[in-house]
């Protein structure tokens, strides 16, 4: 599974050529979108939910990820017209870091919106991973697919562009397989990340700013 990955040619972009060669493609009749995420620690410097939770303010993060709730309605009232169908498989690691418990939340409001999202635990996938990870990519139908690059402190650095229709195939039929085995977000949601004590970021605050 993901075996050609590793070796396919890929076009390297920066972030916003990146961003701007998805927006134009996703109007092209792609059909579909399939996301696997897998890292567990990234920045996402500038999103006002992700700036108070590394802060510290976890109740603020809470309230302004729920904020986002007519963006993301919208987001997927595009994905109708379009005729574009979304899934998106969240890999998770044990325990489960503060990034990714934070992300969980805001995939909440994705979830109660209709957007379709599962989760996999890593465990699961130990005997595919034995060599390298399975990707983070973002793959648009069967016209292009992009390997999401982080730099060394985990924001967003663009992507790596690849269009080669075999590869496209094999990775979207690896997302397919490993997809059916993840599990319903609620599920593991209400199981594992409902239950946990909000998290303690390093240098942050112990509580909310302005619990007092």
């Amino acid at each position: 599974m993901f075996d050609s990955f590793p070796d396919g040619a890929a076009e390297r972009l920066d972030r916003p050529g990146y961003h701007a060669d998805l927006g134009r493609l996703y109007s092209s009749g792609i059909g579909f979108l399939n996301k696997l995420e897998r890292g567990q620690h990234f920045k996402e410097r500038g999103f006002p939910s992700w700036e108070a939770f590394a802060d510290g303010d976890w109740e603020r993060a809470l309230s302004l990820a729920e904020e986002r709730r007519e963006d993301y309605a919208e987001e997927l009232r595009q994905a109708s017209r379009l005729g574009v169908t979304h899934r998106r498989l969240r890999v998770v690691e044990f325990p489960v870091t503060p990034y990714v418990q934070w992300e969980l939340f805001v995939l909440r409001v994705r979830v109660d919106l209709g957007d379709d999202i599962k989760v996999l635990d890593a465990r699961d996938i130990s005997n595919i991973e034995r060599t390298r990870p399975v990707p983070e990519v973002v793959i648009l139908g069967h016209a292009v697919m992009y390997e999401v690059v982080y730099d060394k402190d985990g924001n967003a650095d663009g992507s790596n562009r690849y269009t080669d229709d075999s590869l496209i195939r094999e990775t979207n039929a690896g997302f397919d397989a490993l997809y059916e085995r993840g599990e319903e977000f609620r599920n593991f949601f209400d199981r594992e990340i409902l239950t946990l004590a909000p998290p303690r970021m390093s240098g942050a605050p112990t509580g909310p700013r302005g619990s007092r």
